[in-house]
Parts: C-alpha cells; sequence; structure tokens
C-alpha cells in the first residue's frame, strides 16, 4: 500500500539539471581509502598517481593537479610569458574564466569571434589581427583555444598560423577530457593544456583542475608557482610570488574513480546527443552547435534555433522547460559584452552574439537516464507539437 494517502497531492517530480556530477560507489571507496591512509592535504599518492593517469590519458608527459580549471589556465599563461605589457588572444565565446586569467597575469585579453558551425575560434579572423598587433607594437604572449561543449578547435589550421608568429597556443579543454580531434586528444595540441574538474564537467573532483604538457620544465615551473613559489630550504622562503593552488590527495581519489569511468560517462552523453539531433532533425530552423564532430566528448549539448523559421525562440523552449522543472541556459554571452571586460579590443563578426541570441543548452549530464531523460524528451516534443 501507498503511503501517500488519496487525498494527498502529488510528488512533486525532482529537478533535472543541466549537468549534474555522476558519482557512486568507485568514488566514495577511493576516497575513504585516501581518507583511512591519512593523505588529506594536497599532497599524497592519489595526487601523484592521478597526474599521471590524466597525462596518460591525454598523451602527454606530464601533468599537475590544481585547485581548478581556472588555476591551471592562469599558470599555464604565466609559464608562457603573459604578463604586463603583453596581449593574450582569446574567442570572445567561452565562460568569464578564459578570459579573467588573462587579467590575473596583467596582460590585456583581445577578443576574436567564433565560427558560426562550431562556437570555437574563427581561425580566419588571426592573420589580420596578428599584423595589427604588429604594427602597433604589441606582443602576444599566447592564443587561448577554448574547445566549446567538448568539441575541439580547428587545430589543423590553428596551429601553424600561430607557429609562424612565434606565438603558443594554451588549450582551455575544461570542457573536452576524452574528446578527440582527427585521432588525437584533446588537451594535447598547446604548448599546455587545461582541464576542470568542476561538478558539471565531464568528470569531477567536486573542485579542480590540470594542467598538462610535453615540456617538462613548463610543468615544473608552474608547479612550483602552485605552491606559493616556495624555495627549497628548511625554512619558508619565497624570492618571487606564487599561488596556493594545489589539488588535495582526497579530491585526487575521487577523480581516479571518476577518470576510470570516464568512456562510460561519456557513451551516456553521446546518446543524448544522438537523441536530441533526431528529435530535432525534422524541425524547421533548428541545428545542433557543432552536430557531426564525431570526436566530441558532447559535454553539452546546444541547440540552434533561426526563430524567422522555426516560428518561436530559444527561450520559448527554455521558458517551457523551466515550468517542467528541468534546467537549460542561454550559450554563453560574448566576453566583448560583458561589464567586466567592455571596451577592450575585439575582432567581431557577430556570430557570437547571434548564438548567444539564438542558442540554448539542453541537459546533457551522463545521469540523464531512464524515466528523467524521458521526461526531458516529452516536455520537449510537447513544445514542438504545440508549434508546429
Amino acid at each position: 500500500m501507498s503511503d501517500q494517502c488519496c487525498g494527498d497531492p502529488p510528488v512533486p517530480a525532482r529537478r533535472i539539471h543541466l549537468s549534474p556530477p555522476d558519482v557512486g560507489p568507485a568514488e566514495e571507496a577511493l576516497v575513504v581509502a585516501a581518507m583511512r591512509s591519512g593523505w588529506v592535504a594536497p599532497a599524497g599518492p592519489d595526487l601523484d598517481a592521478f597526474e599521471r593517469e590524466v597525462a596518460s590519458r591525454v598523451g602527454c608527459g606530464h601533468g599537475l593537479g590544481v585547485s581548478s580549471g581556472t588555476a591551471a589556465l592562469h599558470l599555464a599563461l604565466l609559464t608562457v610569458g603573459a604578463g604586463p605589457g603583453t596581449v593574450v588572444v582569446v574567442p570572445t565565446l567561452t565562460f568569464v574564466a578564459t578570459a579573467n586569467a588573462v587579467t590575473y597575469t596583467g596582460a590585456e585579453p583581445v577578443f576574436v569571434d567564433c565560427d558560426p558551425a562550431t562556437g570555437n575560434l574563427d581561425v580566419d579572423l588571426l592573420p589580420d589581427l596578428f599584423d595589427n598587433l604588429r604594427r602597433r607594437g604589441r606582443r602576444v604572449a599566447a592564443v587561448v583555444a577554448v574547445d566549446i561543449n567538448g568539441a575541439c578547435a580547428d587545430y589543423h589550421r590553428l596551429l601553424p598560423v600561430c607557429a609562424a608568429e612565434g606565438v603558443p597556443v594554451v588549450e582551455d579543454s575544461a570542457q573536452a577530457l576524452g574528446s578527440t580531434y582527427e585521432g588525437r586528444p584533446a588537451g594535447s595540441f598547446g604548448r599546455l593544456g587545461v582541464f576542470s574538474f568542476n561538478g558539471n564537467k565531464i568528470m569531477t573532483t567536486s573542485s579542480g583542475g590540470m594542467l598538462v604538457s610535453d615540456d617538462p620544465t613548463l610543468v615544473s615551473r608552474a608547479r612550483r608557482l602552485s605552491t606559493q613559489a616556495r624555495e627549497p630550504v628548511a625554512h619558508y622562503e619565497h624570492r618571487e610570488v606564487g599561488y596556493n593552488y594545489r589539488l588535495s590527495n582526497v579530491l585526487a581519489a575521487l577523480g581516479r574513480a571518476q577518470l576510470r569511468r570516464l568512456d562510460g560517462m561519456i557513451e551516456r552523453r553521446r546518446a543524448l546527443r544522438e537523441r536530441y539531433a533526431k528529435l530535432f532533425a525534422s524541425v524547421p530552423g533548428t541545428r545542433i552547435l557543432g552536430d557531426g564532430d564525431a570526436g566530441s566528448n558532447c559535454w553539452l549539448t546546444s541547440l540552434v534555433v533561426d526563430p524567422a523559421t522555426a516560428g518561436w525562440r530559444a527561450d520559448d523552449l527554455g521558458e517551457h522547460l523551466a515550468a517542467h522543472d528541468i534546467e537549460t541556459r542561454p550559450i554563453y554571452k560574448p566576453m566583448h559584452r560583458q561589464p567586466t571586460h567592455r571596451g577592450r579590443q575585439a575582432v567581431v563578426t557577430g556570430a557570437a552574439d547571434r548564438l548567444f541570441a539564438t542558442g540554448l543548452s539542453l541537459p546533457s549530464g551522463s545521469t540523464l537516464v531512464g524515466a528523467d531523460a524521458d521526461r526531458v524528451f516529452r516536455s520537449t516534443a510537447e513544445f514542438l507539437e504545440r508549434h508546429r
């Protein structure tokens, strides 16, 4: 017999989030073991192993576990020479942390628009920008490439353009662990690659991030800065400003369990992407951002809507799903439109502005299965039927 009385209101359905963490018994077991080992500080065997395992997964020689993806990006930029008097080229379509990390170094971010088909940096805009900056006597310390929604930037074209200018590429793969581009893992294309293990990412350490590279000198430099730049002497000696950026051993243990489950989590996200693609295939004026990229980990599935053709706007669907307690989110507001970065130099075509105005990210998490997944797709189908 049900515990719910006949006159009681129905139990409300739980909220469905965009990309919640996917953790279970495997993570619990390794975290408990790490705690029982006594290694609860930002050092220990799980952290050492996690760095090796992520670097191996990416095909890089070295890894450095830190407190966030933002911290990893900050350190990566410092090691390639970003600082006062330099500029760093940043895609305008990104999360604000990418641009903020540049300002932490004292460098100036210069924003570049995106390819409207993928949302990734528009490589065609770089040659003229480099020429413009050179004529003005500005030194470009780095180009940051962001692998949006888990789909890699066009490295086949980007890397030669930057190499011709002697400009290093820092790969912001915060969203792309497990993705590939032309068979090569995301995070391995730049001088350094950066991952985020925030709670909403493809895998999580609750909070945390990692820097990877084949260059041991750069990683050693970043490691030193991540531990307050302490000199190797018995007392506390500091000859430069460092940061408290190391990842804890306990959180690294959580990450090791997640890494072992990563392929399965990616497959579930890809299955959701395929289901969304089938649902919208016959809906005029809609497309999946970056659809067709077989190497993407499908961290987020973002829908782009042409309201003139579809007869409805992306935010109409967002409001409908919100009424069913289903979370969605607009595609990133471009950095050149953000109050904190307004007025900085930007090379724009309008592509990022259009994606922000017409895009909507849909629930994409690897925990979205069974009845919850059916609820999302049923609610979406109801909206589409109403707007036929």
